[in-house]
């Protein structure tokens, strides 16, 4: 009688369906995580589109057509995202029938979870009226902010829309001198005072970390 070969432990798989605007910051976590805990290996990136970051209603609904295009591959599923604007819609999608177990970012944005909380809780009852800026946003600015609150047709929308601003906040994940001087020009750009607070990837990697050893 043939004997059959010995059964190959199921691996758990993680798909993390995440805004466009951490797909970088989340690769490299991925690639510089492999080397000491392969288990990195078995996560799935998927993102939505970035542009959402200015259609936070529109959010929730997309994330439930990509769980649900996705559930049946994955045993994990995470969402990459914090409640972004969407004024609690994630949390309520995650609350209904079959999302059970399925987590999103901590926190509210994605200022907060970089900070991390009590962090950026400080800086914002320290720095009122502040804009912020992420590595990615200060790469956008021009295409996020200026164009798409088209102050680049309408000049005077800019003294409108920020008004009420003091400065503008760069809350950095890379150390680059580029980067910063980019930051600089938008606070310039939109008259405010400049801050820069170099945050790395602050609760993004632990949070990942987090649902990757869920995998063992």
């Amino acid at each position: 009688m043939a004997v059959l070969p010995a059964a190959t432990k199921h691996q758990a798989k993680l798909l993390v369906i995440a805004c466009g605007a951490l797909a970088r910051e989340m690769v490299w976590l991925q690639k510089s995580n492999l080397e000491t805990n392969s288990l990195w290996q078995h996560m799935e990136l998927q993102c939505l589109d970035a542009e959402l970051h200015n259609r936070p209603k529109s959010i929730a609904a997309k994330l439930r057509d990509k769980i649900e295009q996705n559930r049946h591959r994955f045993d994990n599923i995470f969402i990459g995202y914090a409640d972004c604007g969407t004024g609690g819609e994630i949390d309520r999608l995650l609350e209904e029938e079959g999302m059970q177990g399925v987590e999103r970012l901590p926190g509210a944005h994605c200022y907060a979870f970089y900070a991390g909380q009590q962090r950026f809780a400080e800086l914002a009852e320290r720095e009122l009226g502040t804009f912020y800026l992420t590595d990615f946003l200060v790469e956008h600015f021009e295409r996020l902010v200026i164009k798409g609150l088209k102050l680049d047709r309408y000049p005077e929308l800019r003294e409108q829309f920020f008004a009420h601003y003091k400065k503008l906040v760069y809350l950095s994940q890379r150390q680059d001198q580029h980067l910063q001087r980019a930051a600089r020009d938008a606070a310039d750009f939109l008259n405010l005072d400049f801050v820069h607070h170099h945050c790395g990837y602050g609760e993004l990697g632990t949070a990942l970390e987090t649902q990757i050893l869920k995998l063992k």
